[in-house]
């Protein structure tokens, strides 16, 4: 396999000196608005506006920190988050105007009472049934509250026709992202897993919506005409083992699993989750006459996150993937303490056993203590879906 090519690493740039980007924003009088979640309405806030980005929650280095005020077995994510803010590590917090939460656990909620007392927050409460009939109202209602708030905070008002222009580029960018992933559905795939996380998680640091958008179907076509040309990670009569990566608070976690796995000659094709394939292809509803609002909370209510019971869709969405991406083996990654997720992977397994997928389950945190045992773990996996690759082909020959 070959090594991250340059213009990858731009993206992993942009995340680096995004900081310096989120302060020339700020200086030029633009208002920020921090994030954690796929379910916060991004809508909504671009018809305000308004910048986004990504906050930090992916490093140990401010665990320490947030241990002082939180439980030390609270989910590592949450309390990366806080220690960030409390120690004004993260300048991406630092130089949010607001902060935004959701809650899709109780440690977060419960966290966000004790963040907003350092950064000015607003807390989202998302449904727990995933059910049109007895959730969209109230959700809608939800959606709607927040827009007020936005506009109140910030003195502005958000249109109807604004939001209508910001869900026809929020689509826009689902479908390009969408196209990140379906590049690893080809045979041998035309972009790592690795590299599909350097450009979703680079492009948020990127704050030029068009610039930003041509950046990645620049490097999404390159990646088409490289693999055809034989420039691409993978040789075209190469077939290395496809793995569908599964589960939530990846970052901080990639070097030790995503990289570990790509190092030892399998490919990460694509990922499942509430940042898979499924949420970008899910757009929302475009009207001229239906309440934009609406469209927007139906679409968000699809977000296939643990916080949701029963989360059939989920469960739906893994063995659709499975089947269209060809899956040879399925790694959920869990973060200790993260209890709906964790729980939630039984189910996943058990899918996974019903299709005669290999499935492997890691829980880890962002320390590097248990780098070693994984990796035993996961070339254990690899050697067995080897073994089952081996004895399918024979059986075929045989037939």
């Amino acid at each position: 396999m070959s090594s991250l090519p340059e213009h990858f690493e731009e993206f992993a740039e942009a995340r680096r000196n995004g900081f310096l980007q989120v302060k020339k924003l700020k200086d030029s009088g633009a208002k920020i608005v921090g994030t954690f979640c796929q379910y916060t309405p991004a809508e909504i806030m671009d018809a305000a506006g308004l910048y986004q980005v990504g906050l930090c929650g992916k490093s140990a280095a401010p665990i320490p920190a947030a241990e002082t005020r939180l439980p030390s077995n609270l989910c590592p994510l949450i309390k990366a988050s806080y220690g960030h803010a409390l120690e004004d590590s993260c300048p991406y917090a630092y130089f949010s105007d607001m902060v935004m939460g959701e809650t899709t656990c109780d440690g977060k909620k419960k966290m966000y009472e004790m963040l907003g007392e350092i950064k000015p927050m607003y807390v989202i409460h998302l449904p727990n049934v995933p059910d049109k009939r007895r959730s969209l109202k109230p959700w809608t209602m939800e959606v709607r509250a927040f827009k007020e708030n936005i506009e109140a905070f910030f003195g502005v008002e958000i249109t109807d026709e604004a939001l209508r222009e910001a869900i026809k580029w929020g689509n826009k960018e689902r479908i390009q992202a969408a196209r990140i992933y379906e590049l690893g559905k080809l045979d041998p795939p035309a972009i790592t897993g690795m590299q599909m996380r350097h450009v979703l998680d680079g492009e948020q640091y990127m704050f030029d919506k068009q610039s930003r958008y041509d950046h990645v179907e620049e490097i999404l076509n390159r990646c088409e005409e490289d693999r055809l040309q034989g420039r691409g990670p993978y040789q075209l009569d190469e077939h290395p083992l496809r793995i569908l990566i599964s589960g939530a608070g990846l970052g901080g976690t990639e070097d030790k699993t995503i990289g570990v796995i790509e190092e030892l000659g399998a490919a990460v094709v694509c990922y499942e989750g509430c940042s898979g394939i499924s949420s970008r292809r899910r757009l929302i509803e475009e009207s001229d006459t239906k309440d934009p609002i609406e469209c927007i909370a139906e679409k968000y209510l699809e977000v296939p996150c643990a916080v949701m019971s029963p989360n059939d869709r989920r469960m739906e969405q893994v063995r659709d993937t499975i089947i269209e991406w060809k899956i040879d083996g399925v790694v959920h990654v869990n973060l200790h303490s993260c209890h709906p997720f964790g729980i939630e992977s039984q189910r996943i397994a058990k899918v996974c056993a019903g299709m005669d997928i290999p499935f492997l389950r890691i829980e880890t945190d962002f320390y590097p203590n248990d780098a070693g045992q994984i990796r035993t773990r996961i070339e254990a996996f690899l050697e067995l879906l080897e073994d089952n690759r081996i004895t399918r082909k024979e059986s075929e020959n045989h037939e």
